[in-house]
């Protein structure tokens, strides 16, 4: 147990004060902290928004370990078979490309520890600071089937996010076309064709608000770059942590390092002509909630 008295001058947020004092210490594992009654202010449980000030007293039940070193977030299977993977990509690791650590070599490595072949091909992306479910494909013919899918727009995809603003109305499919900036790696919404913009076809539905922040749940119809985050940039709400498009004074206040945005729901069609993948028809499956969707629900990030 770690005993901290608070030595400040003005008053500032608990998470902000313990992640100045460790920083290892992130948002997610302070959560889990606090969910598991770890952490007491003044002998009581608070929101990590609260306030302190000089003379708190803050107590940590955690070990050495868990103040002073890095979480490795690992890359997680939710559905295997001999066809295809579904893993759940944390925020902050590639899914591909030159990097040491990437979704694509955790998922090879895996596999190669089981004694199984390590043949395993991507069939969409998520940005680097997404979480998420990904598809891989084990074989030649679950590729062409998934992609065939994806591109049918035949598998449903619904994220959770975050957003820095209450968009209004609070449910809505957006409409609008996508260009893309290729020299300055973003893309913009605007209302026509021109230049080449490309469809976007956005669904949300408010799930849960507090104070300014709204839970969302998004429908991605289209898959366009970086669709979700510009799309809603685009209605006054971007997404809580996201520096290309969001508010970066509210992401450096509330100390978010990557944008809250998760690849929650995956849904199969629910027909399937191809036998060799008909038991996947009407299947759906769900990554872990991240720690930020409770917060908002419970009040204490705002």
């Amino acid at each position: 147990m770690k005993e901290l008295h608070v030595k400040s001058l003005l008053p500032v947020r608990l998470d902000k004060y313990l992640m100045d004092q460790y920083p290892a210490l992130g948002l997610g594992r302070l959560n889990k902290a606090l969910r598991e009654n770890k952490i007491k202010l003044n002998g009581k449980k608070q929101p990590l928004s609260t306030r302190v000030q000089n003379g708190d007293t803050i107590r940590l039940f955690l070990s050495d370990d868990q103040l002073e070193s890095r979480p490795t977030p690992a890359a997680v299977f939710v559905y295997e078979d001999d066809d295809i993977i579904i893993a759940n990509k944390p925020a902050g690791l590639t899914v591909d490309g030159g990097d040491a650590d990437t979704l694509v070599k955790r998922v090879q490595a895996k596999l190669a520890a089981e004694g199984k072949p390590t043949h395993a091909v991507l069939c969409h992306r998520l940005d680097t600071g997404t979480s998420g479910l990904v598809l891989l494909a084990k074989n030649n013919a679950a590729e062409a089937f998934l992609t065939e899918a994806i591109k049918k727009r035949e598998i449903e995809k619904r994220y959770l996010c975050v957003t820095f603003g209450r968009p209004n109305p609070p449910a809505a499919l957006l409409r609008d076309y996508l260009l893309k900036d290729s020299e300055r790696g973003i893309v913009r919404i605007t209302d026509t064709t021109a230049g080449g913009a490309k469809e976007v076809i956005t669904g949300y539905e408010t799930l849960a608000v507090s104070g300014r922040l709204a839970l969302l749940e998004v429908e991605l119809v289209t898959g366009r770059t970086h669709q979700i985050r510009a799309h809603l940039a685009h209605i006054g709400c971007p997404i809580l942590g996201d520096s290309k498009y969001g508010n970066n004074a509210a992401n450096r206040e509330l100390r978010l390092k990557y944008q809250a945005l998760c690849a929650w729901e995956l849904k199969f069609p629910a027909k399937i002509s191809d036998e060799r993948f008909t038991h996947l028809t009407g299947r759906v499956f769900h990554a872990e909630k991240p720690w930020y969707c409770q917060q908002v629900e419970d009040g204490m990030l705002k």
